[in-house]
C-alpha cells in the first residue's frame, strides 16, 4: 500500500482523562518496528473492560490513552521480521498474546503468553518502549496492546490472529473478547459434560455466551441469574432454561441454588466481576465435585472470601482469562465454526454505530437494553 513505511492520520476516539467523554481527534499512527503489525480496524465493538479502564479503576489505565480491543480489519503493513500475516490479510487483535516460544506458550497448561505483557500492560511496544500513537507530537498510550478506536492501529505480531476473509468483519469483530470468554469457560476452563446443571451469574454478552456454551455442552439445565427480568427473554434464546431474580427472594440466592437443584450445581459461572457474588457462585455448588469459575474482573483491590470448608468439601474455584482460548491458533477456528453456524455471533449484537457515536455506545452499554455495540470506523 501507499501508506506504507509512512506515518498515516486517521481519526481516533482519544480517553485524555478518566470519566471524560472521549474525542475524536486527528491521531498520527507511526509505521510498524520489527515484529510488528499496522492494521486498518473497519469495525469494533464495545466491552466492560474499556468502559473499566475509562472510569479510573483499572490500576493499569494510563492516559491519555486510545482504548478498545474487540474488533477486526485488514493487515496495512508489517514490520520488519513479520512472516505470519501480510498486506491485505483479514486479522482480528488479540489482547491475548500467543507467541508459542515462552515459558506460558510451550508449557501446554494455559492460554496466557508472556512475551509483550511487559510492554502492553504499561500502554507501549516492546521494541522501543515507546507508543505509536500521537496527537501533534503528543504521545499517546496503547491499551491492551490492542487501540481499536483508531481507523488504525499497531499491535506486535503475536497479537494478531489471521481469519478467513469471507468471514464478514463487522461480526467476527466480537471474536476478540467476549463470545470466546464465555464458550471458553464452559469448554476449556470448566470442560462442562453432557447432563451437568449449570447456574451463569450475570446475563450479558460473557453470560449468554457461556450459556450457549453450556447448551452446546449437553447441560441439562441452565439457570440464570440477574438482577434484572427483563433479560430472561433474550437469554432463553442462548439456552438459558430457568431464570432466578435474587431480588425476588428473602434467603441469599446461593441457598435459592442449592433447594432448587438437590444440593448444588455442578457448574457455576461469575460474569460480572463482583466479589460477593463471586462468593455465592462458589457456594451455590454441589459438595464434593462442584467447580465455579470466575469470569468477570473485579475491581482493583477487591478481594474475594469464603469459608476453607466449602474447598475442604470437595468444590473447586478457577478462573479463566479470554476463555482458555490460544488466541492466534484458536480464534481462526472459531471464526471458521461461525461460518459454519456452529455458533451464535450476530445474535450478540443490538446495536451498530459509527466511531463518532462512541460516546453514545457507552451510555447505551450501561442501559441494559444492549448486548454488544458494533462501530463502523469508516463514517
Amino acid at each position: 500500500m501507499a501508506t506504507q513505511g509512512q506515518v498515516i492520520t486517521c481519526k481516533a476516539a482519544v480517553a485524555w482523562e478518566p470519566n471524560k467523554p472521549l474525542v475524536i481527534e486527528d491521531v498520527q499512527v507511526a509505521p510498524p518496528q520489527a515484529g510488528e503489525v499496522r492494521v486498518k480496524i473497519l469495525f469494533t465493538a464495545l466491552c466492560h473492560t474499556d468502559a473499566y479502564t475509562w472510569s479510573g479503576k483499572d490500576p493499569e489505565g494510563l492516559f491519555p490513552c486510545i482504548l478498545g480491543h474487540e474488533a477486526a480489519g485488514i493487515v496495512e503493513s508489517v514490520g520488519e521480521g513479520v512472516t505470519e500475516v501480510q498486506p491485505g490479510d483479514h486479522v482480528i487483535p488479540c489482547y491475548q498474546a500467543e507467541c508459542r516460544e515462552c515459558k506460558f506458550c510451550k508449557s501446554g497448561k494455559t492460554n496466557l503468553c508472556g512475551k509483550v505483557r511487559s510492554a502492553t500492560g504499561v500502554g507501549i511496544m516492546m521494541s522501543d518502549r515507546k507508543s505509536r500513537f500521537s496527537v501533534n507530537g503528543k504521545p499517546i498510550y496503547h491499551f491492551m496492546g490492542t487501540s481499536t478506536f483508531s481507523q488504525y492501529t499497531v499491535v506486535h505480531d503475536v497479537s494478531v490472529a489471521k481469519i478467513d476473509p469471507k468471514a464478514p468483519l463487522e461480526k467476527v469483530c466480537l471474536l476478540g473478547c467476549g463470545v470466546p470468554t464465555g464458550l471458553g469457560a464452559v469448554w476449556n476452563t470448566a470442560k462442562v459434560e453432557p447432563g451437568s446443571i449449570v447456574a451463569v451469574f450475570g446475563l450479558g454478552t460473557v453470560g449468554l455466551a457461556v450459556a450457549e456454551g453450556a447448551k452446546a455442552a449437553g447441560a441439562s439445565r441452565i439457570i440464570g441469574i440477574d438482577i434484572d427480568s427483563k433479560k430472561y427473554d433474550v437469554a432463553k434464546n442462548f439456552g438459558v432454561s430457568e431464570f432466578v431474580n435474587p431480588k425476588d427472594h428473602d434467603k441469599p440466592i446461593q441457598q435459592v441454588l442449592v433447594d432448587l437443584t438437590d444440593g448444588g450445581v455442578d457448574y457455576s459461572f461469575e460474569c460480572i466481576g463482583n466479589v460477593s457474588v463471586m462468593r455465592a457462585a462458589l457456594e451455590c455448588c454441589h459438595k464434593g465435585w462442584g467447580t465455579s469459575v470466575i469470569v468477570g474482573v473485579a475491581a482493583s483491590g477487591q478481594e474475594i472470601s469464603t469459608r476453607p470448608f466449602q474447598l475442604v468439601t470437595g468444590r473447586v474455584w478457577k478462573g479463566t482469562a479470554f476463555g482458555g482460548f490460544k488466541s492466534r491458533s484458536q480464534v481462526p477456528w472459531l471464526v471458521e465454526k461461525y461460518l459454519k453456524k456452529e455458533i451464535k455471533v450476530d445474535e450478540y449484537i443490538t446495536h451498530n454505530l459509527t466511531l463518532g457515536e462512541i460516546n453514545k455506545a457507552f451510555d447505551l452499554m450501561h442501559e441494559g437494553g444492549c448486548l454488544r455495540c458494533v462501530l463502523a470506523t469508516e463514517a
